[in-house]
């Protein structure tokens, strides 16, 4: 299916966009305008961009319905502060609540049932119950537009983090992925929720290059069993491995048994279960003890 985003409305535009590029991590903006009125509203157009300096940028859209901006917008324009509270499976019930318009004179902290925290640096107060908070400077505001949907990015620099203990990881050095469920916004009413049964590792390159998949063999890389992703991690390799000749595998032994024909087959579907778990080493003197 093609489709040619300017001939669409916004609102379809708004919903082909926001189901396809997801999970998006939510900024969860407490903002307080000139004349002492807190607002708490979260973002899903939000990411880190920058290390040195330390910059994160989220985007409070204008309302496609009647084209208004948003009260977070309006205090940040006031008050350039805002501390970003990363939201968790903990409190997504509450945030979702959050969201919700109410009048500018009105505290989400108090409809939502969260705890206003005094902030260390900014004016801002931080949400209590998030694990993680940023207290951040608003260093530019960028309009992208005049138009409902019209995009304004709140660029904002770091001025320090908040993390609780409860999320550290056992020598309290750094965060516990395995600690934090992370929630993430996708289209429609879908979020995501990143907990120990949808986190997995994937193997980074280091500073040395990798050999890739054009420098596997042709059996391999055209291999009817073998997937994109596996032959990646073969090729993940730094140089081509070399047959361990005390390398045992009673499977592999048993392969080696095997008509010519079928024989090709069974390794890869071997390889492909090594690889699934991570047994990068053995996938390949699998594929070296068995010729290939």
């Amino acid at each position: 299916m093609f489709i040619d985003l300017k001939n669409i409305t916004p609102l379809e535009r708004q919903h082909w966009l926001q189901h396809a590029i997801a999970p998006r991590p939510i900024c969860f903006a407490s903002t307080i305008d000139a004349a002492g009125n807190v607002n708490l509203s979260p973002f899903s157009f939000f990411n880190l961009f920058s290390i040195e300096p330390p910059i994160v940028i989220f985007s409070p859209s204008r309302r496609l319905r009647d084209n208004t901006t948003k009260h977070t917008l309006q205090n940040v324009i006031e008050v350039p502060q805002v501390v970003i509270n990363i939201c968790d499976y903990d409190m997504v019930q509450q945030l979702s609540l959050a969201s919700c318009e109410f009048a500018k004179e009105v505290n989400e902290f108090v409809k939502a049932g969260f705890t206003m925290e005094a902030a260390t640096m900014v004016k801002s107060p931080m949400v209590k119950e998030a694990k993680i908070k940023f207290e951040c400077e608003v260093i530019e505001i960028k309009a992208l537009g005049e138009n409902g949907g019209a995009g304004n990015l709140v660029i904002c620099k770091v001025l320090c983090m908040h993390v609780a203990d409860e999320i550290l990881n056992a020598t309290g050095g750094m965060i516990d992925q395995q600690k934090i469920q992370h929630v993430a916004r996708l289209g429609g009413d879908w979020y995501s929720v990143a907990n120990n049964s949808s986190l997995f590792k994937v193997n980074k390159p280091t500073t040395q290059i990798a050999i890739g998949i054009d420098a596997l063999p042709e059996a391999i890389r055209h291999s009817k069993v073998l997937t994109g992703n596996d032959l990646a991690m073969l090729a993940g390799v730094t140089s081509f491995p070399v047959k361990d000749a005390s390398f045992l595998d009673a499977r592999m032994e048993a392969v080696l048994n095997v008509e010519s024909l079928n024989r090709q087959q069974l390794v890869h579907e071997y390889v492909k279960e090594l690889l699934d778990e991570n047994k990068i080493t053995e996938a390949w003197q699998v594929l070296l003890g068995c010729e290939h």
